[in-house]
């Protein structure tokens, strides 16, 4: 039974209601919020503009009406100074003022005396009909209009008009007059509107347009993140080589190399893993046979078989010890901190390898060459190999033979030497030297496990380096040279020498 997590609602509670982002998915998520921002984008700057459009067409009418006054107040002042022709009376005047005035489109001129429409711009002009709006008559006639002369607004059941009222007066001539200039501000707004179902139609194709590309865009850049999620659900405990195809530099073709580099990790460490637990279960079982064997065989009143069963299974036990400290070294080659690398002398580090080599028993241990450099390596695992290398070495040859080791700098490389005299290397070994649990045919030590060659392969991989084996040149005599082949890191002190010819020198 699964336990639920705390603090998560359970699948099919209906007491937990229903979250309908949940299945909405990021490719809709995120051409959601590109629609909307794109349709408020676009309705803020429809809006906007279609204020100052309005503000813009109300200024051009108000301007209009302002020259209208002007103009009116110009025919008064022709009539009043005229000396060939006697002075106008209200009625002349109201007439001229109306025939100077050109009504442009929407705008009408219409005059009025003691509150009765006189005279208006002719038909002909296509000037806008005033003296057909009898509600806008009745306004006009009803109310009185001071000196104060500004735009007005006034709204019939004909249309919404913006005007200005002039009241005129002639002192020879009885009557109030009154002079209107009025334009249909609806129709102008009317045009402008049609203007902005235009621009909103445009608007909303170019949502669709925009939808419809965002779509295929959006669906490309997260194309890592379906193969990431389609690749994660192919990866299994047993099967963990599904990769992800990368072909972009972006963030998440960035995101999908690191998942990717994970997934390498973790094929690594679960390799290690069974390979650790398969040699365990390969190698451990032959020596705990012989123990639990010699034990059930042991007579426990014999003292002397007693004595031979225990120094028997002590043998064993310590041989078990080795193995496993040679697979856990192994099984921790691949880590990070598996190597620790410090400014390390070359020479000293030879010298100090060659005196440990003494210990390893009668042989003629000779140091033929020596790198006076300083280079980064780890000290412990560099000796560790090598001291393996002469073991190997010792292991071959017989008492007295000499055993050569040498260091030296070939370009940007380290290479770090062992040559001995023993058989060599058969041909049909040369591939599986470096293989696990393999053991040569004249291998000397009954108790090898075949683990020494790859824990030298390991540390040099662990160094960014490698190890190889070479034969010496036929004139040499038989034997083996095997190179620990390290990168020459943060090399000083020391002249480089020419890349050296490892076997003819040897």
């Amino acid at each position: 039974m699964r336990a639920d997590v705390e603090g998560e609602p359970r699948t099919g509670d209906a007491s937990v209601p229903a979250n309908p982002r949940a299945h909405l998915t990021v490719r809709a998520r995120i051409l959601t919020a590109v629609v909307a921002l794109a349709g408020l984008t676009v309705l803020i700057a429809g809006g906007t503009a279609y204020g100052l459009q309005v503000r813009q067409v109300d200024a051009r009418i108000d301007n209009s009406l302002a020259r209208a006054v002007t103009a009116l107040r110009t025919v008064e002042e022709a009539a009043g100074s005229s000396t060939d022709h006697p002075a106008m009376d209200l009625n002349a005047l109201l007439k001229e003022s109306v025939r100077t005035r050109v009504p442009g489109r929407n705008e009408g001129v219409v005059t009025l005396v003691d509150d009765e429409l006189v005279w208006q711009a002719a038909p002909e002009t296509q000037a806008l009909p005033l003296g057909q709006d009898e509600e806008l008559v009745d306004y006009l006639a009803t109310r009185w209009f001071g000196p104060d002369i500004a735009p007005r607004t006034l709204r019939t059941a004909t249309a919404e008009y913006r005007f200005v009222a002039v009241p005129v007066h002639v002192s020879h001539s009885p009557g109030r007059g009154l002079f209107v200039v009025a334009f249909d501000r609806g129709a102008e707004m009317r045009a402008l509107r049609e203007t902005y179902v235009s621009y909103v139609e445009v608007g909303i194709a170019a949502l669709a347009l925009t939808t419809v590309v965002a779509w295929f865009v959006v669906g490309r850049l997260l194309r890592p993140v379906r193969l990431l999620r389609d690749t994660a659900r192919r990866v299994t405990e047993s099967d963990l080589s599904e990769r992800i195809d990368v072909s972009g530099k972006d963030d998440l073709s960035d995101l999908a190399r690191t998942v990717n580099a994970m997934l390498d990790r973790l094929q690594l460490a679960f390799g290690s893993q069974r390979e650790l637990l398969d040699d365990v279960g390969h190698e451990l079982r032959t020596p705990l046979t012989i123990v639990r064997g010699h034990l059930e065989l042991m007579d426990p009143e014999d003292a002397s078989d007693v004595r031979a069963t225990q120094a028997l299974t002590l043998d064993e036990l310590d041989r078990m010890h080795r193995l496993v400290d040679d697979l856990m070294t192994l099984a921790t080659a691949d880590r990070p901190d598996f190597v620790r690398l410090a400014p390390t002398d070359v020479g000293r580090l030879t010298d100090d390898v060659h005196d440990k080599a003494r210990v390893l028993g009668n042989r003629q241990w000779v140091v033929v060459a020596r790198a006076d450099v300083t280079v980064q390596l780890d000290a412990q695992r560099v000796t560790q190999a090598w001291l393996q290398l002469l073991a190997n070495a010792h292991r071959f040859t017989v008492p007295g033979s000499v055993v050569r080791l040498g260091s030296e700098v070939a370009g940007d490389r380290l290479l770090l030497w062992v040559r001995d005299e023993g058989p060599g290397v058969p041909p049909e070994e040369e591939e599986r030297v470096f293989e696990r649990f393999h053991r040569g045919q004249a291998d000397r030590n009954p108790h090898g496990a075949g683990l020494g060659l790859p824990i030298v392969a390991a540390i040099a991989r662990a160094h960014h380096g490698r190890v190889f084996l070479e034969h010496p040149p036929p004139h040499a005599g038989p034997g083996a040279v095997f190179v620990l082949d390290l990168p020459a890191v943060d090399l000083v002190d020391g002249e480089t020498p020419p890349v050296p010819q490892l076997v003819e020198n040897r």
